[in-house]
């Protein structure tokens, strides 16, 4: 799977970006993650991807908007640590570490995060937190699986290593955006 995830900021044409990136193929889901958005922000980039791919978008913010727009779901994070009460849709979760990544697996998420596996692009200084050897033995023991998607540094050019390392696929920001 490949997931792309928003820059914390809007700016021109993202609608558009959006939905090109989702109609051409290069990505199955789109992650909408503006931490500072207020909710009128986010809903009006939301209506105006259009509806058809709506489907394909996951939330991290504002997650009633998940159930207001039928998207595909909730990314619980550590500033919404919880999906909205009475939520009964997908979700998914960040973890920063294997052994909060081997916990989090007993969840019913339909996938999760684990980051960073290389430097960030995006945030300066955010390097690797895991050496190669500690990621194979977390495959090994079944802590990386397809459920788990790589995070941190993923470029569409690093799909294939994440895949081959275990990975269900990757989570790419910075490099969709350049």
């Amino acid at each position: 799977m490949t997931i792309v995830i928003t820059l914390p900021h809007f700016f021109a044409g993202e609608a558009e970006r959006i939905a090109q990136l989702l109609q051409r193929g290069d990505v199955d889901v789109v992650h909408l993650r503006k931490p500072e958005a207020a909710r009128q922000k986010m809903e009006a980039l939301i209506r105006a991807i259009p509806a058809d791919l709506h489907g394909r978008l996951v939330v991290h913010d504002h997650h009633e908007l998940a159930m207001a727009y039928a998207l595909r779901g909730i990314h619980l994070n550590g500033r919404h640590p919880e999906a909205p009460a009475g939520y009964g849709g997908q979700l998914s979760v960040s973890c920063h570490s294997l052994a909060e990544l081997a916990e989090r697996k007993r969840e019913p998420f339909a996938y999760l995060s684990l980051s960073p596996i290389f430097d960030s692009i995006s945030k300066q200084g955010y390097r690797a937190a895991f050496t190669a050897e500690e990621l194979e033995r977390a495959r090994q023991e079944g802590i990386i699986d397809r459920r788990v998607m790589a995070l941190g540094g993923v470029t569409f050019d690093k799909l294939d290593a994440v895949r081959q390392m275990g990975f269900g696929g990757g989570m790419i920001l910075g490099d969709a955006w350049r």
